[in-house]
Parts: C-alpha cells; sequence; structure tokens
C-alpha cells in the first residue's frame, strides 16, 4: 500500500530547506570553466573539474602544419573526463563589479578553458534546480595559473631547441618585401602601410597582407594558416609582420599558445610582432626574431633597418672618394717635388701633364658619384638576389634532415614499446607468425620496462 506521498513541489522545497540548512554559509571551490555566456547582464557559467591526461604533442618541425596542430587539440580534448559538474550563476549587479576587476587584474576574459577560484553560495529553487552563486571571484588564482601554463610553454620550447631559433636568423639588408599577417580591416593594418608608404627617405616597400582572426578563439588556427600560406611562396618574402591594432589587453590570450609558438619559432622567414601594449609580452613576442609595441612601431623599424643600410652606403661612398682624393693630392705634391729636379726645358711639358692632371681629377670628382650610383644599384640587385636563393638551399636542405630524422625516429623499436607495444624474440629473432615456433621453444617477451621469458605449449 502506498504511504505518504508529495508533490515535487513540496519535496524541491525539502531539499532547498535541508540544502539551506546543511549549507549556510559561502564557500571557495577551484573549477574549470567549460562555458560562460551573459545574458541580460547576467553571466552564465559550467564548471567542471577534470582528469586530465593529455597526449604528448609531436615535436614540430620548420613549418608545421595547421592539420596536425589541430589533431593534436582534439587528442587532448578527447583525453580529459569530467569528474565533477555543476552550473553558477552571477547576477548583474555583483557581474558589473567582478567582471571589469578581473580582466584589469589578469588581462583576460572569462573563457572556456579557464581555472578559477569562485567564492559561492548554494542555491536550489523549486522550479529551476540547483546552481552556485557566485559571490566573489580571486583572480590572482588565475593569473598564476595562466603565468604557470605560459612557463610550462617556454619550458617546453626550450626544451624542444626552439625558442631562439628566430633570433639566430639574419634580416636582409634590404628587407623591402614584407608579408603581413593582420585583420584585413584593423585599423592597425592601415596605419603600418601608411607609414611605410608615406616615409621620408623615398623608400619603396612591397608588402602583401594573409589575412587572419586577431582575437578570440580562432586565433591559433588563423595565424598558423597564414604562415602556412607564406611558407607556401617563400622566396618572395624577406620577412614576415605579424600585427594586431587595437583591441582589448583581455584579446592577447590566443597568441599564448603552443602549437603558434612552435610554428612561429620553427619558420624560416625573420618574424617581427606588433600585436600587444607597452606592459604585455606574449609567448609570441618572446619566440618572434624581433618584438615592437604596435604596427607604426613595426614599420617604423623596417625604415630605420633600410636607412641603416643606406647610410652604410653612403658611408662606402665617401670613404671611396676622400681616398681618391688624397691619392690624387699625394700624386701632385710627388709630381711637384720632381718637377724641381727637371731641367727648365721640360717645366711646360710638366706644367701641361698637372693642367690635364688637374682636368682629370674634376672629372672624376663629377663621374665617381654617378659610377657609385650604378655600382650601388648594381650591389642592391646582387644583394635582393643572393639571399632568397641561400635560404631556399638551406630550406631543403633542412627539411631533408628533418625528413630522414622523422623515419629514423619512426621504426625506432623503442618508440613502439613507449607505446605499449611488445616484440616477441626467439633465439634473438623476432617471431612473425605461428609457424617461427613450436611446442617447448623457449621465447621473451620485451616490453618498455623489462623481459618475460615464456615457454610454448
Amino acid at each position: 500500500m502506498i504511504g505518504e506521498h508529495y508533490t515535487l513541489y513540496e519535496l524541491n522545497q525539502m531539499v532547498r530547506l535541508a540544502l539551506e540548512g546543511t549549507l549556510p554559509g559561502s564557500y571557495w571551490v577551484e573549477a574549470e570553466l567549460s562555458e560562460v555566456r551573459q545574458v541580460r547582464g547576467h553571466c552564465y557559467m559550467e564548471l567542471v573539474q577534470t582528469n586530465q591526461t593529455p597526449t604528448p604533442n609531436p615535436s614540430p618541425g620548420r613549418g608545421v602544419n595547421v592539420r596536425s596542430t589541430l589533431n593534436y587539440k582534439l587528442s587532448t580534448l578527447n583525453s580529459t573526463t569530467p569528474i565533477a559538474r555543476a552550473s553558477a550563476k552571477c547576477w548583474q549587479s555583483r557581474w558589473a563589479v567582478l567582471q571589469p576587476r578581473f580582466e584589469r587584474i589578469t588581462g583576460q576574459q572569462l573563457r572556456p578553458g579557464m581555472q578559477v577560484l569562485l567564492q559561492v553560495t548554494v542555491n536550489f529553487h523549486e522550479a529551476y534546480g540547483f546552481s552556485w552563486i557566485v559571490q566573489n571571484i580571486d583572480p590572482t588564482f588565475t593569473l598564476g595559473d595562466m603565468a604557470r601554463r605560459r612557463q610550462e610553454i617556454i619550458r617546453q620550447l626550450k626544451e624542444e631547441g626552439v625558442f631562439d631559433l628566430q633570433r639566430e636568423l639574419e634580416l636582409p639588408l634590404f628587407a623591402q618585401r614584407i608579408a603581413v599577417v593582420s585583420s584585413a580591416g584593423a585599423a592597425g593594418y592601415g596605419d603600418f602601410c601608411r607609414q611605410l608608404e608615406e616615409n621620408s627617405y623615398g623608400f619603396v616597400f612591397n608588402t602583401r597582407l594573409f589575412p587572419a582572426v586577431m582575437q578570440g578563439e580562432q586565433v591559433e588556427a588563423s595565424v598558423i594558416a597564414a604562415l602556412e600560406a607564406i611558407y607556401d611562396s617563400l622566396e618572395a618574402f624577406d620577412c614576415v609582420v605579424i600585427i594586431r591594432g587595437g583591441g582589448a589587453t583581455a584579446d592577447l590570450s590566443g597568441f599564448d599558445t603552443l602549437a603558434l609558438a612552435e610554428n612561429v619559432a620553427n619558420f624560416p622567414l625573420p618574424i617581427i610582432t606588433g600585436i600587444g601594449h607597452d606592459r604585455d609580452e606574449s609567448v609570441l613576442d618572446m619566440v618572434s626574431h624581433t618584438r615592437v609595441k604596435t604596427p607604426t612601431a613595426a614599420a617604423a623599424f623596417l625604415i630605420d633597418h633600410l636607412l641603416t643600410t643606406w647610410q652604410r652606403i653612403e658611408r662606402a661612398q665617401d670613404q671611396i672618394v676622400s681616398c681618391i682624393e688624397q691619392r690624387l693630392k699625394h700624386d701632385q705634391l710627388r709630381l711637384t717635388s720632381l718637377a724641381g729636379r727637371i731641367p727648365v726645358a721640360a717645366l711646360s711639358l710638366i706644367q701641361t701633364e698637372q693642367l690635364h692632371l688637374r682636368r682629370l681629377q674634376e672629372r672624376m670628382k663629377v663621374g665617381v658619384p654617378t659610377r657609385m650610383q650604378t655600382m650601388r644599384h648594381h650591389v642592391e640587385t646582387l644583394s635582393a638576389a643572393l639571399p632568397p636563393l641561400a635560404e631556399r638551399m638551406l630550406t631543403a636542405e633542412q627539411h631533408r634532415l628533418e625528413l630522414l630524422a622523422q623515419r629514423i625516429k619512426a621504426v625506432d623499436p623503442a618508440l613502439l614499446l613507449r607505446r605499449g607495444y611488445s616484440i616477441t624474440l626467439k633465439e634473438g629473432r623476432a617471431v612473425r607468425s605461428l609457424e617461427d615456433v613450436k611446442a617447448g621453444d623457449i621465447i621473451e617477451t620485451r616490453l618498455e620496462k623489462g623481459t618475460i621469458r615464456s615457454t610454448v605449449t
């Protein structure tokens, strides 16, 4: 016989009262955000705690492929198992205070995947069920977690030996062919191009835009795709400029990823970054060839670099002219000294030759700059032709070495053992089929750690 029963509302009310009586205070909880959304000024969050065992990231080479990067990210996500999950809400009155404080201290917006420390109170509504109500957020906890992640990325890049690769590259003397990675409609990209075009020295720069998303979750894949497009026409450029004009400091998180840093560090052309603000330095800045503050600063850097090259040419020209003038003065003094030893009969001939020399001297003073201009143009042509040829040869040889290294690594038996496979041996030879053994044979099974000896029955 059915005993006392309750309506759903009555039962839910009993749950609410029980929770309020058992958990009356507030609690600090550490969790990962799996979802964040704002609706009419309120912030709704999904909290998870995961049991994460990420797959190791494959070692990169020059021109890391974005598809392999995305496959790595998917494998990492698939290895993340939630062991706890809950909903949380921050009402508009509290969110209006907590959001700007959090973003000011961390330089980041709340986003999925972020570790947070929340002060919450319990809430159970008869109609809407259970959720945690967020009363406070500790930004220093998230800041520490972000710093730990950044340090882990830096440590891994240094272990791979790629952290300083970009700084080992030499920016060409005549760096005028620029591949630009930026958002097409960004004000910073327009400022960058305008400053190059309107430089006061009349230098000519050729730029080509490779559009990319420069904020949000698509930054990593988008910038890597742009770098791959540049890599396909590598010989057409002297360097790469990655710029981001405007935007909030909180949007810089997309530039602190391992995959993007590996692609930049391994890229065969010097990469100049101008993506942050004065006080912000992303991992991307750390591994690039040169880091500047803004897109206009990147343009100024390229102009100053070319100006330095031009000044070197002018100094060389002045030195050549000065050397010629000194040599002419020396020869004139020598002729004057010799003239005193020659009989008067030869004096008119000497005077004639001196006049001829003076005329030659004047002609040389006029002709040398013209000749120097011609030679300078010739040197510029040779300078522009040699670096791309050398870079192509180096890139091809490096790619060949990387392929050989990958082939050697792929057939390493130790690698198979570490992945969980084993090798069965009979008298030192691998057993490939049942026909290779018979009853009574002693066989060895080699594992990653240790060896098992068995007898075939």
